[in-house]
């Protein structure tokens, strides 16, 4: 009788767990919608400003050897940006310290540099114990329900279609202006 009420036991303690885990990780799932962000200006952004538009997200540094895809990018929102498509991008120092500078000092290089118009967004961990958010959820497939990703260094870039959902990301070295971008935005 023992043996059955410990076993009735040690199995009601192995549900309960595992019914726990995913009740946290329900309770942590959020769609990309509900994710809270602050532009480099540090105001409030609320991403549900941007349902029916494609998004693409990008982790940028200052001194990295991709920064010049900074102009790419500009290139990119003057030709398909507004109403029907944005690129968002989060500063980072996760990758060989090449994003020392503030909030203020970035979006001064941007400016100056690059003639940036496309929103700049505060600066993050993309990686780790301490990655923001929306990185997580874009990086967990737990959280995204598409793929589970790492962030390999500066400049990856994620795509999110019109509903808020994971689409793909894309390598670094990637041009924001290879074939596949722009048949993402055509279509």
């Amino acid at each position: 009788m023992k043996y059955i009420i410990l076993t009735l036991f040690i199995g009601l303690f192995f549900s309960f767990t595992i019914i726990s885990k995913k009740s946290n990780i329900d309770m942590n799932k959020r769609s990309f919608y509900e994710h809270e962000v602050n532009t480099i200006d540090g105001n409030p952004f609320d991403l549900s400003s941007l349902k029916g538009k494609k998004i693409l997200i990008v982790n940028v540094a200052s001194q990295c050897g991709l920064t010049p895809q900074y102009k790419e990018l500009q290139a990119l929102y003057s030709e398909y940006g507004g109403e029907n498509f944005e690129i968002l991008a989060f500063p980072a120092n996760n990758f060989g310290s090449q994003e020392p500078g503030t909030e203020k000092q970035i979006k001064a290089f941007c400016d100056a540099q690059f003639g940036v118009s496309f929103k700049m967004f505060e600066k993050i961990s993309v990686k780790g114990k301490d990655q923001h958010p929306i990185y997580q959820w874009l990086c967990n497939k737990e959280l995204n329900d598409q793929k589970t990703v790492s962030v390999k260094w500066n400049f990856q870039k994620f795509l999110v279609d019109e509903e808020g959902n994971w689409v793909d990301y894309l390598l670094p070295t990637t041009s924001p202006k290879s074939e596949k971008v722009i048949k993402w935005l055509q279509n």
